[in-house]
């Protein structure tokens, strides 16, 4: 089963963490967050991050973290270089709740499932009808009241 460490920004990961152990309450020993403090310079994330990522002891990992170019995700290079690991960066729920879902398949087709299933989870959702739904014959018109 694979390994998922999120590393993100002070508290996200650690939100994001909590918010799939609500859903998931197994999934603790297999999931791991480190939130990246301001005042902690990148060498001493990249060993804190060597440290917990090796307490996850899986022989694959997904490497989750929210913004492309920033410590974290410099950080989360380093750390995935060498090592059967693949790193993802935008991560939000929908794509934590995915991973989880499907940890015990191979690192390629969860890499896969976490990025259909980050953006699929964003979406412009309707105020005045549930999206996705015809309307029926008999509903009536938005504009009835304007002459």
């Amino acid at each position: 089963m694979n390994g998922i460490f999120i590393i993100a920004h002070a508290p996200l990961a650690h939100a994001l963490r909590q918010c799939a152990l609500h859903v998931f309450p197994d999934c603790g020993r297999g999931v791991l967050a480190m939130d990246v403090q301001p005042n902690v310079s990148p060498e001493e994330t990249l060993s804190a991050a060597r440290i917990t990522m090796d307490q996850l002891g899986t022989d694959s990992t997904l490497v989750l973290t929210d913004l492309f170019g920033a410590t974290p995700c410099n950080v989360a290079q380093k750390l995935v270089d060498g090592v059967n690991s693949r790193l993802i960066t935008g991560v939000n729920l929908p794509m934590l709740l995915r991973t989880v879902s499907y940890r015990h398949e191979s690192l390629e087709a969860l890499v896969q499932r976490a990025v259909v299933g980050g953006t699929q989870g964003v979406m412009q959702v309707a105020i005045t009808a549930p999206q996705n739904q015809a309307r029926r014959k008999n509903d009536q018109n938005i504009y009835d009241h304007q002459q």
